[in-house]
């Protein structure tokens, strides 16, 4: 198999030279899906605030953080961020307590990281979220969770969760983590996949 270069954010990635000579005649090709992988975590806030969580409000302690702390979305962010070559959530909202991500809400952040996409030819086609930690339960809220990102990201996530049977800091109940993977595709027309 022969493979050519296409650009892909700052850099190029391989894709077979049949693909790319069907796109160069005008034949449409389908879109090679690009894979996206992100984490966040944070600690549960000492003071009062709201816990917000896959795009949700839960009940329970909040978590710290410039932003509502939902490392859910801010995982997301970063995977859909990261498969289409665009960099982090600090990237596009910036770092600390002055940035543009202060006090924003994690299902507000998600909208616009998904008009970036756009905006750069990029449309996502789903997601997986992993939640880590002893509480909340997300299978109380679970389908409503998967219904309030996949609305933010415009695009099926689903959502699953797990304890890390008392290890590390969110086994200890000081704080929630959380992995995402994305799958993104460059189209011309973000609104078609080919």
């Amino acid at each position: 198999m022969t493979l050519a270069s296409v650009p892909y954010g700052d850099s190029s990635v391989p894709i077979p030279q049949e693909h790319q000579n069907r796109r160069a005649s005008g034949v449409p090709v389908p879109q090679i899906p690009l894979v996206g992988m992100g984490f966040d975590a944070h600690r549960f806030a000492k003071d009062a605030r709201p816990l917000w969580l896959a795009c949700l409000k839960w009940e329970g302690i909040g978590i710290e953080g410039d932003s509502d702390g939902d490392v859910a979305a801010h995982a997301l962010i970063d995977a859909l961020l990261s498969a289409a070559g665009l960099g982090d959530i600090g990237t596009l909202f910036g770092v600390g307590a002055d940035s543009a991500g202060a006090g924003a809400h994690g299902t507000d952040m998600l909208r616009t990281t998904c008009d970036t996409l756009r905006e750069h030819g990029f449309k996502p086609l789903n997601a997986s979220v992993v939640v880590i930690g002893n509480r909340p339960k997300m299978s109380a809220n679970r389908e409503q969770a998967q219904r309030a990102m996949s609305q933010a990201a415009g695009c099926p996530v689903s959502i699953t969760a797990t304890t890390t049977d008392g290890m590390g800091f969110t086994g200890a109940g000081e704080g929630l983590a959380a992995m995402a993977t994305a799958l993104v595709v460059k189209c011309d027309n973000p609104g078609s996949i080919v």
